[in-house]
């Protein structure tokens, strides 16, 4: 009889030793991470655009001056930024030493102006958006290590029992007992197809956005060069006045004298009283203009917002490198760095559609532990589980066919981005030739009339010294000679502007420019991808 309690007491001791575990035993699983997941990867959608949220543009235009009678200059030429290219970070971490040359302008901008900043950054987010993509297809590896203490209650569990021996009870508190655990997991993708080809659009966005930075440099190129050559011709049009007003002070100084000697009307002195302070505030105003052009390239490059600074070059009328239009196209088509992001927008849309199909496919996955598990760890023992899940989708609730949809609308829309991107590029290179070839033929004119004017007023100013005519002839003759200076100074600004804008409609402007410039001594520095 005593050997009988004895083994019925070791029976339900037993047995409650197998409840109390089987208590944590889900809490134990969970532990030491034998699990699968049941979680399926998706597409990831891109925006329906590729042409991100707006950086800012910079556009070069040629617009004719109707009604123009007293002057041959009939086009106008400006550079706009608008954006993030009109702005710039700090450049103070550069030694800048008063006087700013052309080429220094132009690396300044490439550097700190927000425009190239922005889609920098912009760029370095893809890569690391490229990276998260591909960390689910290689393997994922952690370590834990955990202490359990636990106290279970059986009878709150729903054990309920009676002591088959009278006067013997068995207790419904079991614990505290505890258990520590070192452990290792591996999770790895075998198989997913929607997962890879994620990845690969990722790759392509960045791809995308190296070259839209690409395509930013030529944007500041543009933009700094065009505001550098609106400082030269600023100046040159101060200077010009500036000799003007000098010649109408020694003008009228003379004809006071003439006046006090009786031998000068007084009509031709208020003549050249007028003329002097006509050119007087010409000078002041050419003057404004000409430190608000300076102040405005401050910004573009990040300098000081001041005209406390020094033009060091003058850049003069220099031909355009000789090219036909055809051949630019070309060119342009095989190397515009904003097409070929529009051409790798495509191609990630291609690779999220591929994903949002592959939803539809099996995936397979391999998850794996070791570790060691014990009271502790003079008493552990080694456990480890291998996972290996095969998931077959068969009904998400329509959820597919919904990827499937956004990824497709967003392909068809940058496939039209991209017959957009063609046609502007078109419309750039054939729009700069026009500008450049009505730039360069403005020059000549410009050129033919300075020399006409000039002559005209040499021999006008010896027919009112030999009194055969009157100051207003030689007045007249002046304006006209400042309105032709005035017009050269702008035709040049203009074809530079033009090689200028030809050298961006083509591509590669940040490292062609010395082929258009030929003072520069060399190519500006490329830009950095990741």
């Amino acid at each position: 009889m005593t050997k009988l309690m004895r083994k019925c007491v070791d029976s339900w001791s037993r047995f409650l030793l197998v409840v109390a575990f089987g208590a944590g035993a889900a809490n134990l699983h969970a532990q030491t991470g034998g699990q699968t997941s049941e979680q399926q990867t998706v597409a990831t959608q891109l925006p329906l655009s590729g042409r991100g949220t707006g950086n800012g543009s910079v556009a070069a235009t040629q617009s004719a001056i109707p009604g123009t009678t007293s002057s041959v200059n009939t086009i106008n030429t400006s550079v706009q930024e608008s954006g993030s290219y009109a702005g710039s970070a700090s450049s103070a971490a550069i030694p800048f030493s008063g006087k700013l040359s052309f080429q220094e302008a132009i690396q300044r901008g490439l550097q700190y102006n927000l425009g190239a900043i922005g889609l920098n950054s912009a760029m370095r987010q893809a890569s690391g958006q490229s990276r998260v993509a591909r960390s689910v297809l290689l393997p994922n590896l952690n370590a834990s290590l955990s202490e359990t203490v636990q106290q279970t209650d059986l009878a709150a569990l729903g054990v309920r029992f009676s002591s088959p021996i009278p006067g013997f009870g068995i207790p419904t508190i079991v614990g505290p007992f505890n258990y520590f655990d070192l452990r290792a997991r591996l999770s790895q993708t075998v198989a997913d197809m929607t997962a890879v080809n994620n990845y690969r659009s990722s790759k392509e966005t960045v791809k995308a956005d190296q070259f839209s930075m690409r395509d930013a440099r030529d944007l500041v190129v543009l933009a700094v060069g065009g505001a550098y050559l609106q400082v030269i011709a600023a100046q040159a049009r101060v200077e010009s006045a500036r000799a003007q007003l000098e010649t109408a002070e020694a003008e009228y100084k003379q004809a006071s004298e003439k006046r006090s000697a009786g031998v000068l009307a007084l009509t031709d002195l208020n003549r050249t009283e007028v003329q002097l302070l006509t050119t007087r505030e010409r000078v002041v105003s050419l003057g404004n203009d000409d430190a608000k052009q300076k102040i405005n390239l401050a910004r573009l490059v990040g300098l000081p917002a001041t005209d406390r600074f020094e033009i060091a070059d003058s850049i003069p009328f220099s031909p355009a490198p000789p090219m036909e239009l055809e051949a630019a196209l070309r060119q342009a088509f095989s190397q515009r760095p904003d097409l070929q992001a529009a051409q790798a927008q495509i191609r990630a849309a291609q690779y999220t559609h591929s994903a949002a199909r592959a939803e539809r496919l099996p995936s397979l996955s391999l998850n794996a532990d070791y570790g060691v598990i014990g009271t502790n760890p003079a008493e552990s023992h080694g456990t480890f589980a291998v996972v290996g899940t095969l998931r077959v989708p068969i009904w998400l609730g329509g959820r597919t066919e919904g990827d499937i949809e956004q990824a497709d609308a967003a392909l068809e829309q940058r496939k039209a981005e991209l017959e957009d991107v063609r046609g502007h590029i078109e419309n750039d290179v054939r729009s700069a030739f026009l500008d450049l070839q009505a730039a360069a033929a403005q020059v000549d004119v410009a050129r033919r009339n300075l020399e006409v004017t000039r002559q005209t007023l040499d021999l006008t100013q010896q027919r009112v010294d030999a009194g055969v005519t009157e100051y207003v002839e030689m007045i007249q003759a002046r304006e006209a000679v400042a309105s032709a200076n005035l017009d050269y100074i702008n035709s040049v600004f203009s074809h530079n502007v033009a090689k200028l804008s030809l050298a961006r409609a083509i591509g590669g402007a940040a490292e062609n420019l010395p082929t258009y410039f030929g003072g520069l001594t060399g190519p500006l520095p490329r830009a950095k991808s990741n």
